[in-house]
């Protein structure tokens, strides 16, 4: 089974979101981003989980700043090659406005590795759902949140998985966690990666403090603390707190590193966690 899928073709080009960071936030050759992302999963050490991993939180910035941790998330998603999973992603728009819940209405999303089609069912599903989800290509087009998770499933995942890309904005939390609940309920085989990083630009010690409250609120499920953290995919990582309530879902915290654990500079960082929620 290769390592990635390649789904692409001249037929369906212009209906393929294409990379948008490729080179800048992740290597832009195929061999050398393969690489990168195989040591990272390599080097990545799992504590025993118990149950089946339904969702995680992971990071979103350069490989070089936030893969080691980012890994610990996917590594912990157990992938079975044999089953086909729906991998809904979501995260925060950080360069165009979205309204609630953006969608994207592409046919694929592509990396160097290839290209991961998205679940249109799933889009439309969604949609009839709630109409706080709607089609919004506009802000992933320049969007990396979404995009630096795709290398990663395209490393460990079979051929026959898809993706639900959503970004989303300050919404109507406790009912887009409801709407995605019922799906989640529905299907045994989806997924659900947050993509977030925690506190920006602090001194060492001032964002550990930060993240480390934050993160003990998250694993605590305590959702009226975590919304006072900071956290650029707090809407997000609040969705799925509401989610693992309805759901049962335990929450583990996997890794916790900042930008000045992993790139050197310590009077500026970002802080990253990979954490991991469990059913059953």
């Amino acid at each position: 089974m290769p390592l990635y899928r390649s789904r692409g073709n001249a037929a369906v080009t212009q209906t393929v979101r294409p990379p948008a960071v490729a080179g800048t936030f992740y290597p832009a050759l195929a061999d050398m981003l393969e690489n990168q992302v195989k040591r990272y999963l390599a080097e990545a050490r799992l504590p025993d989980l118990p149950g089946v991993v339904r969702a995680v939180i992971a990071p979103h910035a350069g490989y070089i700043y936030s893969g080691p941790v980012a890994a610990y998330s996917f590594k912990a998603l157990a992938l079975d090659p044999a089953t086909t999973y729906t991998f809904y992603l979501m995260g925060p728009a950080h360069y165009l406005p979205a309204d609630h819940v953006a969608l994207a209405g592409h046919k694929a999303f592509s990396t160097p590795l290839g290209t991961l089609p998205v679940a249109e069912d799933a889009v439309a599903r969604l949609q009839e759902k709630d109409s706080r989800f709607s089609v919004q290509n506009a802000p992933h087009g320049p969007e990396h949140c979404l995009e630096v998770e795709l290398p990663f499933l395209q490393v460990l995942d079979g051929e026959s998985s898809r993706v639900v890309p959503m970004l989303l904005v300050q919404s109507d939390l406790p009912r887009v966690a409801e709407v995605l609940a019922e799906v989640f309920r529905e299907d045994p085989n989806s997924r659900l990666i947050v993509s977030s990083d925690l506190s920006h630009y602090h001194p060492y010690q001032m964002a550990r403090a930060l993240d480390t409250g934050f993160l003990e609120a998250v694993v605590a499920g305590d959702i009226q603390e975590a919304s006072r953290g900071e956290a650029c995919g707090k809407a997000s990582i609040l969705v799925l707190m509401h989610m693992a309530r309805a759901l049962g879902w335990q929450p583990h915290l996997l890794d916790y590193r900042n930008s000045g654990d992993t790139a050197g500079d310590r009077s500026r960082v970002v802080g990253y966690a990979a954490v991991a929620y469990t059913e059953g």
